[in-house]
């Protein structure tokens, strides 16, 4: 994707297409319906501009942390999110770091409570976010075990299990990107982008 087309959107005096074109950019994969979750750190006064920009869609958003002029939004469909965290490696994963409801509610509360914790301390962000965002189980634990050293390769995460699958994986969430910008540069709407 030429770079001056990402500067000129991202540079663009309407503020709904340039906080459209950030979604698209930075969600394609999970707009496209290859991911069930994504987050992305807005503007303040975007969120506001949501409900707006996702209206006729079934995707769902919620601030897991909000400041003076930033917000941290995690975005969602509810039944793919709710059936991807109940399965059974999801939630053994998350009961190690102390998520004990299964409820969608709970579980995003308890997140958004982590990820406020976490911000406060200047310390990131709680590893487990990278399973809420549907990267492989096996490599957000060895993530962490490994400190975030050691991995087999990197891409929109960082890969010690199956390089392979990742690597097919990063080639389809690539060319998701590639679809959604062009699709909104052809203009586009939103619900007619998002699968």
């Amino acid at each position: 994707m030429p770079v001056e087309v990402i500067s000129y959107m991202f540079s663009c005096e309407d503020f709904r297409k340039r906080l459209q074109f950030q979604i698209i950019f930075q969600c394609a994969p999970f707009l496209k319906g290859f991911k069930v979750a994504c987050i992305m750190n807005l503007e303040a006064g975007a969120y506001k501009e949501l409900e707006w920009i996702f209206s006729g869609t079934e995707i769902k958003y919620y601030v897991l942390m909000s400041g003076e002029d930033r917000c941290l939004v995690l975005f969602y469909r509810e039944k793919e999110f709710g059936a991807y965290l109940e399965r059974e490696d999801v939630q053994s994963f998350l009961e190690e770091f102390g998520y004990r409801r299964r409820d969608m509610d709970s579980v995003l509360l308890q997140l958004s409570e982590r990820v406020r914790r976490y911000s406060e301390k200047d310390m990131g962000f709680p590893h487990e976010i990278g399973v809420f965002l549907n990267y492989p189980v096996e490599d957000v634990v060895c993530f962490i075990r490994e400190a975030g050293k050691n991995s087999l390769m990197n891409g929109y995460w960082k890969v010690y299990h199956n390089p392979g699958r990742a690597q097919m994986t990063f080639y389809v969430y690539d060319r998701a990107k590639v679809s959604a910008v062009n699709e909104f540069l052809m203009g586009r709407s939103m619900r007619e982008i998002v699968c």
